[in-house]
């Protein structure tokens, strides 16, 4: 008989069985259409001599094997080899290039500002706090959002929810752009947020859709490549707009692609779901009370995060207030989802392990660096080295410019090798040796350390970016993999906010202090992005110069230190990721065609 393990789908759809090549006993071929899977065997066998298992697409399947099938007994989990070659076909290939090139306006979004945010302070009369929430409402509003943007788009559509995000985004985009105050600018800004945010799950959970796990790092990397090409062109962009133009143009540069996105997710970018849905059953499978707990408690607990420290002291009412209710609004979040099963939000199986707990910490730590670094380099080369800000961008390169291949390599390989966590190991040694390098910097160190260091973890970064990701939904069960992408998704941009806060906060009182310490007034710290504006305008042997400058190193260098303990302890937690074999079946809501395999 036919044996199977079933495992029910904790997002309310129904039970998907896990195939088992038979025992002896063939069963004739289903009338309906099928997807199939061969199982590896001898190369000089015929074709009809090797077992093969299949499934029908969509809810209440029963699986059949071919009459020819061998007696062998095997376990499509248990195997450590691909069961085929997968390839796209040209319906799979338009969708993943169509994600890439909306990735890349996020991306370019993401980190236009980083040597613009001085230019933007000065411009619209602000102050250091104003500059930093610039930065900080668009990372907010973009992690809180990618769950239930994923969630939700389980019973709504990929398509739709995706479209949705686009609005969003461009609505965001069209406030920045003609903003004339920072009231208009952080409303834009977080709007801007929930759409970037949707994009970023969405490419993720799409992906889960359509390619086979073993297989999901080789093309993802075509997702990667143009966020890494965002990344290393948006600083330099951003730059340039400001050098020579105005920073407006940091905003008017999305509406080309805000333009070809809408063309590509209405005709492109279109998945069938596997099980029709009334609206109001799509309505009633929505968790609806988890959501309103999660976008609440989240954005009130990050929001304290971020005040303490920046806008008051940790000890203060304001910060520990919000900081203790979105805690016990997270619990009580978590303590729904699991009395609400199956129809929760976030499914709480997806940290059924250890592996998983630490998995997810990787990619915590990846967000908390990753941005940390991406902003504090290019900040500490326009104030200590008296860079532009296009030549800040241009020195930021040896980071983000390997960051691509060191992910294309791992990408290659861990699809051949089928196995990730050598790739975690190896990257996060080189993130937390370039980020001890950058602790060597002072105030006279030559450019080539700098380098050296940055492109260290560039490579590091970018075996971290696809291994990690990659780890958490092969530790995942099969019916949690696109909610797993989309934690994963959550995970990383919930780090940036975090590191802003946590970096934010190392920076200011550690430049304070030595500030304090020379005689000058503490607020230089509390206004650190605006005064290098200042800084350009003194003598060079002005002593009260060297003095802040000095101060600006302190503070960056404990910036450097604890990057550099977040990345070793990530490191160290990775060790105790078990393995976990990455041939999972693809199982999913949502398919390219209406039926995954032709008929037989």
């Amino acid at each position: 008989m036919t044996g199977s393990n079933t495992f029910q789908d904790h997002s309310g759809g129904a039970s998907v069985e896990t195939i088992i090549a038979p025992e002896h006993s063939p069963v004739s071929p289903i009338e309906a259409s099928t997807s199939t899977i061969h199982l590896p065997g001898n190369e000089s066998d015929s074709e009809n001599t090797q077992p093969e298992v299949k499934w029908e697409s969509g809810t209440d399947t029963s699986p059949t094997t071919d009459s020819s099938a061998s007696s062998t007994n095997m376990d499509l989990e248990k195997l450590d080899i691909p069961a085929e070659e997968w390839k796209p076909e040209k319906k799979e290939w338009i969708i993943m290039i169509s994600l890439s090139i909306i990735s890349l306006m996020v991306a370019l979004d993401a980190t236009v500002l980083v040597t613009v945010l001085p230019q933007i302070t000065q411009s619209l009369n602000g102050t250091a706090i104003d500059a930093f929430w610039t930065g900080t409402s668009y990372l907010l509003s973009s992690a809180v959002f990618q769950p239930i943007i994923a969630s939700v788009s389980q019973f709504f559509g990929r398509q739709q929810l995706l479209i949705f995000s686009l609005v969003f985004f461009t609505v965001g985009t069209i406030l920045c752009a003609v903003a004339g105050d920072f009231t208009v600018m952080l409303i834009g800004r977080s709007i801007q947020g929930v759409g970037g945010g949707g994009i970023i799950t969405l490419s993720q959970v799409i992906f889960s859709d359509i390619v086979p796990l073993r297989f999901r790092p080789k093309y993802f990397a075509i997702v990667l490549g143009s966020w890494a090409v965002g990344t290393i062109i948006g600083p330099v962009v951003g730059g340039a707009f400001v050098q020579h133009s105005t920073w407006r143009w940091c905003f008017y540069i999305n509406f080309p692609f805000i333009g070809l996105g809408f063309l590509l997710a209405f005709v492109f970018i279109r998945l069938n779901a596997v099980s029709k849905l009334t609206l109001a059953e799509k309505l009633k499978k929505t968790d609806w009370v988890g959501a309103v707990m999660f976008l609440g408690s989240a954005t009130v607990f990050l929001i304290g995060l971020s005040w303490g420290g920046v806008q008051y002291a940790w000890t203060s009412v304001q910060t520990l207030a919000p900081l203790i209710i979105g805690l016990a609004g997270v619990a009580a979040f978590v303590a729904w989802q699991l009395w609400n099963r199956p129809r929760s939000l976030i499914p709480m199986s997806i940290f059924w392990c250890p592996s998983a707990i630490f998995a997810f910490y990787c990619a915590l730590v990846n967000g908390v660096v990753l941005f940390s670094a991406l902003y504090y380099v290019p900040f500490y080369c326009m104030s200590v080295r008296g860079s532009s800000p296009i030549r800040a961008g241009i020195e930021l390169f040896p980071a983000v410019f390997l960051l691509l291949p060191g992910s294309i390599v791992v990408a290659a390989l861990t699809t051949r090798l089928g196995s990730f966590r050598w790739a975690i190991w190896m990257g996060w040694a080189l993130v937390t040796l370039g980020a001890g390098l950058l602790m060597l910097l002072d105030l006279h160190t030559k450019y080539v350390v700098l380098a050296v260091a940055l492109g260290i973890m560039g490579v590091g970064f970018g075996k971290v970016l696809t291994s990690v990701n990659v780890g958490i939904q092969a530790i995942s069960k099969v019916e949690d993999a696109a909610m797993s992408a989309s934690m994963y998704g959550f995970m990383r941009s919930l780090g940036m906010p975090l590191g802003v806060a946590i970096s934010g906060t190392a920076f200011t009182n550690a430049m304070s202090s030595k500030l304090l310490s020379y005689g000058l007034p503490a607020e230089i710290a509390h206004d650190s992005e605006r005064y290098i504006y200042v800084l350009r305008s003194m003598a060079a042997d002005d002593p009260r110069k060297t003095a802040i400058l000095q101060s600006y190193m302190h503070g960056f260098r404990t910036v450097f230190i604890l990057i550099t303990c977040l990345s070793a302890s990530a490191l160290a937690v990775s060790l105790f990721i078990k393995h976990f074999s990455m041939n999972k079946k693809l199982q999913s809501r949502y398919s390219v065609r209406p039926q995954s395999c032709s008929a037989r």
